[in-house]
């Protein structure tokens, strides 16, 4: 289809008047062709929307919205498809059949428009290039071309051209045609049932169905139906039985917890499907009603933990004054899908999955290029996101682009007036709705249980991915090089083979997330509590897809909850809070903890027998710290591990299973457990520390076969391989455990096997890059004697003066950790020529700009530029920095007293002046912390967390090093 330039309508020149014979066949996918070799629905479809489509090109007009002018000219497939649905349905005083059809046609037409524009664009261009467009400016060039189009003739070459695209927009119409005509006839059958929800009221005529939210099972959707007289009823296409349900536990727990009065959605259930009142979101009277918010969130947290609910995210809570409601509970009992990990099962992983977090009110903020991304059931912000949008629309000249541009804030956050309520400023409600309702649950335990029967066979939802994977993959297969060939597109959706490589649970899946896609729907599983099988969307039956029935999940869990199980949910309550509270400030130690102090602080600080600095009063810390953190592993039988709060990147935390790195991962924890175990002679750790690194030989094996994988492990010290292999090597002495020896010459192998030629300027840093590969050759040869880690960390330091300087400030990812690095090697005279600054040059850099506040922490620029150049003036300015700055409850390693102490006790070592009283004050400042139960972790609020860089094995392993610096090395300034 091609429009030139002649008279005054637009003329349309194509090969052929019609569809060719079998045009269709290149449509079908390799299940299609399988299933039946007849014409399939969406192409009788497109035939009969071709063959009534005008002859002549109709005429828009110039200044017609793009979605508009394609809709225009995709209306012939939406006429068929509308007069599917008047032929089906029945117009009655009830329902105004031309309204909701004419309403439903107008956003049908977009959505087709949608579906195309990437394809309508690159013809639009190609006829562009070929001079083919009739029309003095971009827009009348736009309009005739959208106007020839909506020809017979211009659908049929595009059809012909583009037979998968003519499948998407067919079947698109065909199912939405389908199910319209199923919610009218359902609402005419519901009617007296419908108008109860509404107190009887007669709403007038149904003028409206609305689509809303995500096609599944035939392109069924969530809708309202608006009414003449302004009413609104929601619709759902899928069973309500367990929202019922639901709404009756809520009743129970109502009662059992004096002034909840938790309220909830009416609902109607009908089999397969069901309505519910219209509830719109409204603010709280004053500050109390906004409190009382947070308490009842916290309690409908605690009930859904119980009930293993999930996906509560911020579009399926609804802020109506003091009472959130929850307007979606389909996925109760859900089973637990954990993603696959290479270095094997994860128990800190499976307990997370298994947490107060798996419900998805609480925050799980992700970091993006613009910004985190919160859109949990306590977040749903405004936030800055990517977005596929059109520039020049409407003109010949019309592209895809990708801009930056607001997501709206959800109605799920209490509000006083306009502004909505942060729940961080409301932790304490949260927290006691939470308790009141966990001790309540807790305390008629068997009760809930006897009313979980009523759920047994309720139809309830499995979450196989998340939905924004499969509206990724739907979006990105309308590009125009996969609807050509139905068997390009298959090759688009075999990602989801790829992501299921080593994950059987959802491999097992992937034939029917095809199905779904390719009918243009997003994937739907069902389940019942009582049953291990799953359901597809067309109602095939998965037999034992679930290791467990929902059910018994829930009833073991309630049965399980207690006074330590509850404290562990709070912990996770609170560092969920943490990773929205902003970032942890490495330049400064005047913040405090946002928090009561932590348990295991205040009993650090109670008995033992010595005065003042002992040995042994650190020791005895030290011992209660290591069995808090025995006491919190997650074991599953041969592994260990923890969970914790994860610094991201300077600005973000999330809360995670905690991984390889010896900075925040359990290879840190492993470390401080080992040289605990060998100071006291008691080895009460050493199965633990063997448990903690257990994960670690299929770790490198996994690492072994990826040399991308390895790239981006990279070499680091604290966040490397390099660090790893520190931690094998060093453990393997302590223990005397041979095994870990070999890890370790394993782990010295992958390393130096890292590429570092990419010109990465952060290739060359003490964390993650060359500096802290150096630091970690050097200290396991020094270890072990392997001549191999000599060689290399020799290699690494001719290396490091070709790579540009890190863009950081501070010792671990700036340019005076690399500079500290290779004064610390044998090539020192390498220096000179090295692309970061001398020694001298760096004390000066960091002792400029001095008006300000000045970190003190290990992690900061002044302390890097003063162990660089101990005689220099940073050094001495550092010392008297230190002793003007305010004791902070912050006892970290990382940016904490802890790390002061070691850069003093460095310094000291060095004969700088005022060092060592600088190091005895800030030694008795940490053990008064101690004892006044004010310790406090590096981390968001100082809430605990298990890490070496910023938790408590960091603290646990500081306090060894105060007491026992001669047999315990550092793990800062190797």
């Amino acid at each position: 289809m091609w429009v030139r330039a002649g008279g005054c309508e637009p003329r349309v020149v194509i090969n052929t008047a019609d569809l060719p014979p079998r045009w269709w066949a290149a449509g079908r996918n390799g299940a299609d062709r399988l299933a039946t070799s007849g014409r399939p629905d969406w192409a009788h479809l497109v035939e009969r929307a071709v063959a009534g489509a005008p002859t002549r090109a109709v005429a828009g007009r110039a200044d017609d919205d793009w979605r508009e002018a394609f809709a225009g000219a995709l209306r012939p497939l939406v006429d068929v498809a509308r007069d599917r649905v008047e032929r089906r349905v029945a117009a009655t005083a009830d329902v105004d059949l031309a309204a909701v059809c004419a309403r439903w046609a107008a956003g049908q037409g977009r959505r087709l428009a949608t579906l195309a524009a990437r394809t309508l664009v690159l013809e639009l261009h190609e006829a562009r290039q070929g001079g083919r467009l009739a029309g003095a400016t971009g827009p009348e060039r736009f309009a005739a071309f959208a106007a020839a189009l909506g020809t017979r003739f211009g659908l049929a070459g595009l059809f012909g051209r583009y037979p998968v695209l003519a499948r998407l927009l067919g079947q698109q119409v065909l199912d939405a045609a389908d199910a319209l005509a199923e919610t009218i006839e359902r609402y005419a059958a519901d009617r007296s049932a419908i108008r109860r929800l509404r107190g009887d009221a007669d709403p007038g005529p149904l003028t409206e169905v609305q689509p809303c939210g995500d096609p599944h099972a035939g392109g069924r959707t969530v809708a309202l139906l608006r009414f003449a007289g302004g009413a609104t009823v929601v619709y759902k296409p899928r069973p309500l039985t367990l929202h019922r349900r639901f709404n009756d536990l809520v009743g129970w727990l109502n009662n059992r917890v004096t002034g909840l009065d938790l309220a909830t959605v009416a609902t109607v259930t009908r089999p397969g499907y069901g309505w519910q009142e219209y509830v719109r979101a409204r603010p709280c009277a004053d500050a109390a009603e906004v409190g009382l918010f947070y308490r009842r969130q916290g309690a409908l947290l605690a009930l859904l933990y119980a009930l293993d609910g999930t996906d509560m995210h911020c579009e399926n809570v609804l802020a109506c004054g003091a009472q959130p409601l929850l307007v979606d509970v389909e996925t109760l009992f859900h089973p637990d899908l954990l993603p696959p990990s290479g270095a094997g099962p994860d128990p800190a992983a499976r307990a997370l999955t298994r947490s107060v977090r798996r419900t998805g009110l609480l925050p799980t903020g992700l970091p993006g290029e613009h910004g985190a991304v919160d859109r949990s059931g306590l977040g749903g912000e405004r936030y800055p996101a990517e977005v596929v949008t059109w520039a020049d629309p409407g003109t010949d000249r019309m592209r895809l682009v990708r801009r930056v541009a607001p997501v709206a804030a959800a109605d799920n956050r209490p509000r006083l007036g306009e502004r909505a309520q942060d729940p961080g400023a409301h932790h304490e409600d949260l927290l006691a709705g939470f308790r009141a309702a966990y001790d309540a649950i807790a305390a008629h335990g068997d009760e809930l249980v006897d009313r979980l029967s009523g759920c047994a066979a309720a139809p309830m939802r499995v979450v196989a991915r998340p939905s924004e994977v499969y509206a990724r993959l739907l979006d990105e297969s309308t590009h125009p090089d996969v609807l050509r060939d139905a068997r390009d597109r298959d090759r688009a959706f075999a990602l989801l083979w790829d992501d299921s490589a080593e994950d059987p649970e959802r491999e097992r899946l992937v034939p029917a997330e095809l199905d779904d896609l390719w009918r243009g729907d997003v994937p739907l599983f069902t389940g019942r509590a009582d049953s291990r099988d799953l359901w597809t969307a067309d109602g095939r039956r998965l037999p034992a897809a679930l290791p467990v029935t929902g059910l018994s999940a829930a009833v073991g869990k309630i049965r399980a909850m207690g006074p330590r199980d509850r404290r562990e949910q709070e912990w996770v309550i609170a560092a969920s809070l943490a990773t929205r509270t902003g970032t942890v400030r490495h330049d400064s130690l005047s913040h405090a903890p946002a928090r009561p102090p932590s348990a295991w602080s205040a009993a650090a600080g109670r008995g033992g027998d010595d005065d003042g600095r002992s040995p042994g009063r650190l020791l005895a810390a030290a011992e209660r710290i290591a069995a808090e953190l025995a006491d919190s592993a997650h074991r599953d039988g041969q592994r260990a591990n923890w969970a914790g709060l994860v610094r991201l990147d300077n600005r973000h935390w999330a809360l995670a299973p905690l991984s390889a790195g010896l900075g925040e991962g359990y290879p840190g924890i492993a470390l401080f457990l080992a040289e605990l175990s060998a100071l006291t002679g008691e080895r009460r750790y050493d199965e633990l520390v063997r448990a903690a690194l257990h994960p670690v030989p299929r770790l490198l094996h996994r690492l072994a076969g990826d040399q991308d994988l390895i790239d981006a492990v990279g070499c680091g010290f604290f966040e490397g391989l390099g660090g790893i292999a520190y931690v094998l090597a060093r453990t393997a002495t302590l223990l005397r455990d041979a095994e870990l020896g070999r890890w370790c010459a394993a782990a010295v192998e992958l390393t130096a096997d890292v590429r570092t030629d990419d010109g990465d300027d952060e290739r060359a840093g003490l964390a993650a890059g060359l500096a802290g590969g150096l630091v970690a050759m050097r200290a396991v040869h020094a270890q072990t004697g392997l001549p191999s880690a000599g060689r290399l960390a020799d290699a690494f330091a001719a290396r490091l003066p070709e790579l540009p300087a890190p863009p950081g400030a501070g010792l671990p990812w700036g340019a005076v950790g690399v500079a500290w690095a290779l004064r610390g090697h044998a090539a020192v005279d390498r220096l000179a020529t090295h692309a970061v600054p001398p020694a001298p040059a760096v004390g000066r850099a960091a002792a400029a700009g001095t008006d300000g506040p000045v970190s003190v922490g290990w992690c900061g620029a002044l302390a890097g530029a003063a162990l660089t150049d101990m005689d220099g003036a940073a050094a001495h300015r550092y010392v008297a920095a230190v002793a003007g700055a305010a004791v902070s409850p912050d006892l970290s390693l990382c940016h904490g007293e802890l790390g002061v102490v070691e850069v003093l006790t460095a310094l000291d070592g060095a004969g700088l002046p005022g060092a060592r009283a600088a190091r005895e004050r800030r030694t008795d400042a940490v053990l008064t912390a101690l004892e006044r139960g004010r310790a406090g972790c590096g981390t968001p609020g100082g809430v605990p967390s298990p890490g070496l860089f910023t938790g408590l094995a960091g603290l646990g392993y500081g306090l060894l090093r105060i007491g026992y610096g001669e047999r315990v090395p550092s793990v800062l300034l190797r």
